[in-house]
């Protein structure tokens, strides 16, 4: 399932058994926005509504926004690893950078 995504933010979402409908939160952020739903079509707009209120508090408030994520990923290997994907990088002539990034993207997709 993919998740909802609008204006870079994604939608982390339960259903409440309790409330008997959908509830949402933006994802990757320490800010709590949340939002809900008793239907797909309601929890859509109500993400909207959330990212677009957030980002507005947050002008309001004269603070940036807080990103999901910074783009940057640090991983720690091995060092025959590391040796092994840069030299599959080498051979592919990408960077090791590229290579991963490549390698990631098809493992997400799928």
């Amino acid at each position: 399932m993919k998740p909802m995504n609008y204006k870079g933010y994604a939608a982390r979402l339960e259903y409440s058994d309790e409330d008997q409908c959908f509830v949402g939160h933006l994802a990757g952020i320490h800010d709590v926005v949340g939002f809900h739903g008793d239907s797909v079509a309601v929890l859509r707009l109500a993400f909207i509504d959330a990212v677009d209120d957030y980002l507005a508090s947050c002008e309001k408030l004269g603070r940036p926004p807080q990103k999901p994520h910074s783009g940057k990923f640090v991983l720690r290997l091995s060092e025959g690893m590391h040796a092994r994907i840069a030299m599959q990088a080498e051979v592919a002539g990408k960077s090791l950078n590229q290579w991963a990034v490549d390698v990631l993207e098809g493992a997400v997709h799928a």
